[in-house]
């Protein structure tokens, strides 16, 4: 149940993360409203509060932390860009989470 619990927490800060910077993108690459840099602090602000209750020593957390946010950026890409992934990015999201497998399952 922890791994459950933990996996969806890892969704849940990837999602914050990656909204807190599009937001921003939006405003300066893409000229929209300067008001997006709003929810977009508020975003980042909720990703690092996230952060704090990943239950591992932080710096195992954030690097098995990256495979599941290169596989949540890789979503966002098809799903909000409409970019349709190849199959590069697909191998590249397996190898990710392997490496994240290796060190959150690694012996005490």
């Amino acid at each position: 149940m922890l791994i459950v619990k933990t996996g969806l927490l890892f969704i849940l800060t990837a999602l914050a993360e990656i909204a807190g910077c599009y937001l921003p993108y939006l405003v300066l690459r893409e000229q929209r409203s300067h008001w997006l840099l709003v929810p977009g602090v508020a975003s980042l602000v909720i990703f690092a509060w996230l952060l704090t209750f990943h239950p591992a020593a932080a710096g195992r957390t954030y690097a098995a932390y990256g495979g599941v946010y290169i596989c949540v950026a890789l979503a966002w890409l098809a799903l909000v860009d409409g970019v349709a992934l190849t199959r590069w990015d697909i191998t590249g999201g397996i190898v990710a989470l392997a490496g994240m497998v290796i060190i959150v399952c690694q012996p005490s």
